[in-house]
């Protein structure tokens, strides 16, 4: 074999991302989709919301103790920001009246509970 032609060894990293690469050529975003729905789907099943409850609570900590409050208060700015951008006055307006009409509801049975 000629020289320029030797294979050299790749990590296993490397050979991780080839493969992904040649993954995603063949089979597209959809099937990205399928398998981590089936996947989500697999968990959901096995583990039980709980599960979900558990990692979610523990990534919440790891995330406050790594970044602090304040990364909380800037990313909820920006999300507010990003929704009031891309749904406008109305949507703030209905879900807002979609709130009050569920107090209104769970007050009413608080009172018929009485």
């Amino acid at each position: 074999m000629p020289e320029n032609e030797k294979k050299h060894d790749i990590t296993v990293s490397e050979a991780g991302r080839k493969g992904g690469e040649t993954t995603a050529k063949s089979h597209g975003h959809d099937f990205y989709e399928q398998i981590g729905e089936k996947g989500g789907e697999t968990t959901a099943k096995k583990y039980g919301p709980e599960f979900y409850e558990e990692i979610g609570h523990k990534g919440g900590e790891s995330t406050s103790e790594k970044y602090g409050p304040d990364f909380y208060k800037e990313i909820g700015e920006k999300g507010g920001e990003a929704t009031a951008k891309s749904h406008g006055h109305e949507f703030y307006e209905e879900i807002g009246h979609k709130g009050g009409e569920k107090v209104k509801d769970l007050i009413e049975k608080g009172k018929e509970s009485e």
